[in-house]
């Protein structure tokens, strides 16, 4: 990232497509989908999926079990789609079944929305069970994948999907500032004029790649470059297989370590992702996520406030450039906070106490 690249140089321009095509690979997607990138945050790109591939008069089913699933429900209302959604408790797995008799019933749904890992809870979600169903309907699925790919199987060949979205940091490890959208490529092409927005129209962006090879507008170029380095340690590491493996370690450590405190899990170990773990807060009233919150800080360990709606919580993040030392030095930094505060028991308060 200390090179200043010029964003019409050749050599940036051979980065971008390198980068494009490489990504598209990690989904076993050669020859069936493009990737286009978008400066910005993750969020940008699934907005930009959803506005360019929904057309104005089509209708998204979304999948909720969570807050990113709400976000879509709210972009698709902002962009003025007709949206329905199919909701869970964030601590239940979005339910294929219950969308067949759905899709089955309602016949003006045109598109499928889902997101494979809801950070919400770091709950998993049966991505290739939701994409046969979908498939078996005719209905193009629309994923957004932004905490799992790159460390957990998204494979078109398995999961059939219209369009994934995901970002240069998270499970690929680069740094924030850019997205990503998979989509089909025949699809795409008849995408043209359903964009709600001039910047987060996928179709022009694509046809500009296409064009000659540069954004249409400034890109993030040291992100760009930093991506692609991080793709190379991606695959010195194993890929997706390996990176995976390494994130499954962290999380088996930290869930060891925090259970050994007295500390209990949201979810059941069959529907957690080894990406983020939400702890369920000690009813001990010694315990103020705050002062939790600043002595980890202050520690070097920076952890997540939780965002759930049917308990109090907080998560730790296994991903990123950690392992198992790393992770066994924040389960440490826990412990030495806990007595700071003096708290002796981590029991979580009873479900609506």
């Amino acid at each position: 990232m200390q090179r200043d690249w010029g964003s019409r140089d050749g050599e940036f321009v051979e980065m971008n497509s390198t980068v494009r095509a490489r990504l598209v690979a990690l989904a076993g997607a050669d020859g069936s989908h493009v990737c286009v990138p978008l400066q910005g945050s993750g969020t940008f790109s699934v907005e930009a999926m959803l506005g360019t591939v929904v057309p104005r008069a089509g209708k998204l089913l979304v999948l909720v079990n969570g807050a990113y699933g709400r976000r879509m429900v709210e972009m698709a209302l902002t962009m003025g789609r007709s949206v329905d959604a199919l909701e869970w408790a964030e601590d239940e797995p979005v339910d294929p079944d219950v969308l067949g008799r759905r899709l089955s019933a309602d016949t003006s749904v045109t598109h499928v929305a889902v997101v494979h890992c809801e950070t919400t809870s770091g709950i998993l979600n049966p991505l290739v069970e939701v994409a046969e169903v979908a498939a078996a309907h005719g209905r193009p699925l629309l994923v957004d994948a932004m905490s799992s790919f790159g460390a957990l199987p998204v494979d078109v060949r398995t999961a059939p999907f219209a369009a994934l979205a995901a970002s240069s940091n998270k499970c690929l490890e680069g740094v924030p500032g850019m997205g990503f959208v998979l989509v089909e490529r025949e699809l795409l092409a008849g995408c043209q004029g359903n964009a709600h927005s001039l910047s987060l129209d996928l179709h022009a962006q694509w046809r500009g790649f296409e064009g000659n090879g540069q954004w249409r507008f400034t890109p993030p170029t040291h992100v760009v470059a930093a991506l692609s380095q991080a793709l190379d340690e991606h695959a010195a590491e194993g890929g997706v297989r390996g990176r995976g493996a390494r994130y499954a370690r962290n999380h088996r450590v930290l869930v060891e370590g925090m259970e050994a405190l007295g500390f209990t899990c949201l979810l059941p170990r069959q529907v957690q992702a080894p990406v983020i773990t939400t702890f369920l807060t000690p009813a001990d009233p010694r315990f103020g996520f705050d002062r939790f919150y600043e002595g980890l800080s202050a520690r070097g360990f920076v952890i997540y406030p939780g965002k759930l709606t049917v308990a109090s919580s907080f998560r730790i993040g296994c991903i990123g450039r950690v392992g198992e030392v790393e992770m066994r030095a924040a389960v440490e930094a826990v412990r030495a906070v806990l007595a700071e505060m003096g708290v002796t028991d981590c029991s979580p308060a009873r479900r609506g106490a």
